[in-house]
């Protein structure tokens, strides 16, 4: 089947790549000349296991194009896809202004029928608005074609985009016509397994599913770390009691482990989005606003630990280990870790010394006072001299660190453990002044 993909860089990727690796002929279509020229080249503009090998190969062998003209897509495919950007606007709402482009884009150009696929995450009523830009551009060429508006979000993990896709738990379409249905048969056909469905709902209720189900584990995440405080002033440990409510099924162990709160590109956007909808609707989403707002007051609880243990931290070096969001993505979007540098950059801390293994370029761009910060090349490089080392993000390769050499090239003896990765009685015995999170 030939598809076209409107978007930009992540879910835009993956959805196209994916498409191809099961043999459908994809085009995706981009307005930066600049990015189209280098994915030809086989250069990944982002950070995703196994994407980079897709990409070229189906690249290669003709399943998957990549060009800037948007005619071309249009013309090419039935289905099209819109996976483009949503990020917040300064009152938090989605911004919608790409998507608008997109289905005004499908309504200049369409002259048979097409499916509009809208696999960005938006609020509900906008595969009604889209349906409206589309038959306004139709008006305007006096023009009467039919056409189909689906909603169809993603449900990827950065980290684990290409596997998600591939291997779906389930894949939700929001339908209006039998004829758009088959076409979403037809896409997915090769992904449907006895386990993984394709569930067919309204548009509305395709809509509302993306935000619920991140605002819902969001709030898990939020939850726990409101018991991890609680357990920490009645000297509870928070990993038992995670691991053993974890046990009921009707609860699962996922996203109840405590720490410094959630970031990324989802989990922030989404729970603002769905708060501002709901004013829309006149209705106050009370638990998902205090979600938020817990979030925003564990992101630096880490900070204020720190400070428990050194009062006063000007003139002294910090060493902050990990900065994305979560651990094998180089993404730093609402990540914790800018929250932390922000505030000991204004406690007037001499020097933070910083490292991650992917995500040192994205932090590079946005470097907040070079005077403060220095980006190092390696973990150990950025604990020389430091009084205090903070731990940000939970990566897999680092728990079982060389605590002989942390202890050498540290000036103090204090680490905060914002993940909980480590054995306190490994660092004790080595004198370390070692705190986590809800222990």
């Amino acid at each position: 089947m030939k598809i076209t993909i409107f978007g930009t860089w992540y879910v835009w990727l993956v959805t196209g790549t994916c498409l191809a690796e099961v043999w459908h002929e994809v085009m995706c279509i981009d307005i930066d000349q600049n990015k189209i020229d280098k994915l030809k080249e086989g250069i990944i503009p982002i950070y995703e296991p196994w994407l980079e090998e897709l990409v070229k190969r189906n690249y290669k062998e003709g399943r998957l194009q990549f060009s800037t003209d948007a005619k071309a897509g249009i013309d090419f495919a039935t289905a099209i896809f819109s996976a483009v950007w949503t990020p917040p606007d300064e009152n938090h709402r989605a911004d919608l202004r790409f998507v608008k482009i997109v289905a005004q884009t499908l309504g200049q150009n369409m002259d048979n029928y097409k499916v509009f696929i809208n696999k960005s995450t938006v609020p509900v009523g906008t595969g009604e608005m889209c349906k409206w830009i589309i038959s306004e551009e139709l008006k305007s060429r006096w023009l009467n074609i039919d056409f189909d508006v689906v909603s169809n979000p993603e449900f990827l993990k950065e980290w684990a985009a290409v596997k998600d896709f591939m291997t779906p738990d389930r894949i939700v379409c929001g339908v209006e016509s039998e004829q758009a249905k088959k076409v979403m048969n037809d896409i997915y056909k090769s992904f449907i397994r006895a386990d993984k469905p394709l569930v067919f709902t309204d548009l509305k209720s395709s809509e509302i599913i993306k935000y619920a189900a991140n605002s819902f584990l969001a709030t898990k995440i939020s939850f726990i770390n409101e018991i991890a405080n609680f357990a920490e002033i009645v000297w509870a440990n928070i990993s038992d009691i995670s691991k053993w409510i974890g046990l009921d099924p009707r609860i699962g162990s996922k996203f109840l482990h405590a720490g410094i709160g959630y970031g990324g590109s989802c989990f922030p956007k989404d729970v603002q989005a769905l708060i501002e909808t709901g004013k829309d609707f006149w209705y106050d989403f009370k638990i998902i606003k205090s979600t938020e707002e817990v979030n925003k007051l564990q992101k630096v609880k880490i900070v204020d630990m720190l400070l428990e243990k050194i009062p006063d931290l000007s003139n002294k070096t910090i060493a902050v280990w990990w900065l994305a969001f979560k651990p094998k993505t180089d993404d730093i979007r609402d990540a914790p870790s800018l929250d932390v540098i922000d505030r000991l950059i204004g406690l007037w801390v001499s020097r933070i010394q910083a490292f991650d293994p992917v995500a040192m370029e994205n932090v590079s761009r946005i470097l907040w006072d070079e005077s403060k910060l220095t980006l190092t090349y390696t973990n150990y490089e950025a604990l020389k001299w430091a009084d205090a080392l903070l731990v940000l993000t939970e990566w897999d390769e680092f728990r079982n660190a060389d605590f002989d050499k942390i202890v050498e090239l540290m000036s103090g003896n204090i680490i905060i453990d914002g993940r909980n990765i480590w054995n306190k009685d490994d660092l004790l015995e080595r004198g370390f002044k070692y705190e986590w999170i809800g222990k």
